[in-house]
């Protein structure tokens, strides 16, 4: 029995393994071990705009693999970081970078998660004080104790 389940593992995983192997290509050759570094660091930073949620390195897409050639030619070609990141923003935009920089048009990107703090905790402590509030007064007062039960008796059929 477990044979068999190792065997439909490995024939289910194995498609996914080889597909990954095709993406990623052929091992690539640099000149010297910084420009290894810089390929490394700048295809795991810059996003697949396809795919949207993957870095290029892990990204199956064509644009994906047509993005990670143009850094390695770049980098090749002994351009540095700074130069081949914004060359990709300038072709794609600010979304390639997975941290994008603090500007004008991002600073609602980078302030949302304080934002929402605040919110929730001012909406957290509203419905504390609500609820204190609510505690302070009585169920009911005498009066509308007494209508409740002539109606709750008048609902079940009995006389006082």
């Amino acid at each position: 029995m477990i044979p068999r389940v190792s065997c439909l593992l490995l024939a289910w995983l194995l498609p996914a393994g080889l597909a990954m192997a095709l993406a990623i290509g052929e091992p690539l050759e640099f000149a010297t071990e910084a420009q290894q570094r810089q390929y490394d660091t700048l295809v795991r930073e810059l996003r697949c705009t396809v795919c949207q949620s993957e870095t290029i390195h892990e990204s199956n897409a064509e644009l994906a693999a047509d993005m990670r050639r143009r850094v390695y030619a770049m980098t090749l070609a002994g351009q540095d970081a700074e130069a081949i990141v914004g060359f990709m923003v300038q072709r794609y935009g600010d979304y390639v970078r997975y941290r994008p920089p603090l500007q004008a048009n991002t600073l609602l990107l980078w302030a949302s998660p304080f934002l929402l703090l605040v919110v929730g905790g001012f909406t957290w402590w509203r419905i504390v004080v609500g609820r204190r509030h609510m505690a302070a007064y009585p169920a009911f007062t005498r009066r509308e104790r007494a209508l409740l039960d002539r109606l709750s008796r008048e609902d079940t059929g009995r006389q006082p």
